[in-house]
């Protein structure tokens, strides 16, 4: 994964919606989240201080960066017996 980003969310007034951080953070693994959480970041730079689209970007931040610190845990177990999958970091 790199860290550019399409070409249609770079064009010059074309303003960065909810669905773009959305799609871009949605599906983020501990692996990418790091790389994922830069893209969001230069994407809200311009973006003011009040502006629902940048808040929302800023807390993606955050759960990007702890995604990227402590992996994830997934699934939940349908046996009693067995635990769900354990973080990726433990």
């Amino acid at each position: 994964m790199s860290e550019a980003e399409r070409a249609d969310r770079r064009e010059t007034g074309r303003p960065v919606s909810l669905d773009d951080l959305r799609e871009l953070t949605g599906a983020a693994t501990p692996h990418f989240a790091q790389q994922i959480r830069n893209r969001v970041a230069k994407l809200i730079a311009p973006l003011p201080a009040e502006d629902p689209v940048r808040r929302f970007g800023e807390s993606e931040i955050a759960r990007l960066t702890e995604l990227g610190r402590t992996g994830e845990h997934r699934g939940r177990s349908t046996h009693p017996d067995q635990p769900p999958l354990p973080s990726a970091a433990g």
